[in-house]
């Protein structure tokens, strides 16, 4: 049945100008500043700041610190489930463009930044759930997140990923509140002092599950962490200018959405444990709801249970059988 799965593609433009589409998932941090009464400054305070942390990055031959822009495209992704045309929403990521002012020149950045999915929206927001009702203990379902992990490696492996992209993507979130995180020897002139955690989170293993490794960095003058889940080798596959707008990017989104981590008054230690219970941070000057966007996850895992996983659940678990996870 793998024939039968083709991928789509379509980007619009992520400027202060940007509406969400009907279809856009709202759980996606863009999407989620670009609504109510502040959303023009919302947007217009969030590219500045990604500019901002972009150029004190990119400090080499910059002496003003304003020698790059940074323009983001999101990137929807559907998957074409038959001849009848059936396009079901799958997949939205950022993909920054880096414009050197000095020369002019556009440089691509790396596509995934951000990464929201609906079928982890059913995975972590339905079936999990669902599994742990009327448990004592915690835990996971048996196969959980293989048949994800499959739709993700398919599509970046797909001819119309690689019609798109140079590159394998990186994803970039926040570390695990549950984690403990002790910092390494080890230090990158871009990505800053590499951390290890004592343990694989639940993130991790389903991120794994997406043939995806994982790395943490807390880049120079940051104030935690951030993991970076790739293909391949985060250091040796991408440029410095590259590494510099998943970073730009990232953390401002984590700035807004946790402060109390990622815009803390004072860094990580030697040994760290991210706390969204810190006073000691400062606000943005941005609006966003967290509360909405957990609400929303909820709202759009039952809409991808009820479209997506039960009316296609023979074709689904039929072509999950037949396709190599590897």
């Amino acid at each position: 049945m793998s024939q039968d799965f083709a991928f789509s593609i379509k980007s619009i433009v992520f400027d202060e100008n940007y509406h969400p589409s009907d279809n856009t998932r709202l759980t996606t941090n863009f999407a989620n500043l670009a609504r109510g009464e502040r959303r023009q400054e919302n947007l217009r305070n969030t590219l500045k700041m990604i500019d901002s942390r972009f150029n004190n990055l990119a400090h080499w031959d910059n002496p003003k610190a304003d020698r790059y822009a940074v323009e983001l495209e999101i990137i929807s992704v559907a998957l074409n489930m038959d001849a009848a045309g059936a396009n079901i929403p799958l997949i939205e990521i950022l993909k920054p463009n880096i414009l050197d002012k000095k020369t002019g020149e556009r440089i691509a950045g790396i596509a995934g930044n951000n990464f929201s999915s609906y079928v982890r929206d059913y995975d972590f927001s339905v079936l999990l759930p669902e599994h742990n009702n009327n448990t004592s203990t915690f835990g996971t379902p048996d196969n959980f997140g293989d048949f994800h992990g499959k739709l993700f490696k398919h599509f970046v492996r797909s001819a119309t990923y690689k019609a798109h992209f140079s590159k394998a993507p990186v994803i970039c979130i926040s570390a695990s509140s549950s984690k403990t995180y002790q910092r390494t020897e080890n230090q990158h002139p871009i990505l800053g002092v590499e951390y290890q955690q004592n343990e694989f989170s639940s993130t991790d293993e389903y991120f794994e599950k997406m043939g995806m490794q994982v790395r943490y960095f807390m880049p120079p003058n940051s104030a935690a962490p951030l993991a970076f889940y790739f293909i391949g080798d985060l250091l040796g596959d991408y440029t410095n200018l590259e590494l510099i707008g998943t970073i730009s990017t990232m953390e401002t989104f984590q700035k807004i959405y946790r402060p109390e981590i990622y815009n803390a008054n004072s860094a990580a230690g030697r040994l760290y444990q991210p706390s969204l219970k810190n006073q000691d941070y400062s606000l943005t000057q941005i609006v966003y709801d967290r509360e909405e966007r957990s609400q929303l996850a909820v709202k759009q895992g039952k809409y991808t249970e009820e479209h997506f996983i039960k009316p296609y659940k023979h074709i689904l678990e039929q072509w999950a059988a037949t396709t190599l996870s590897a």
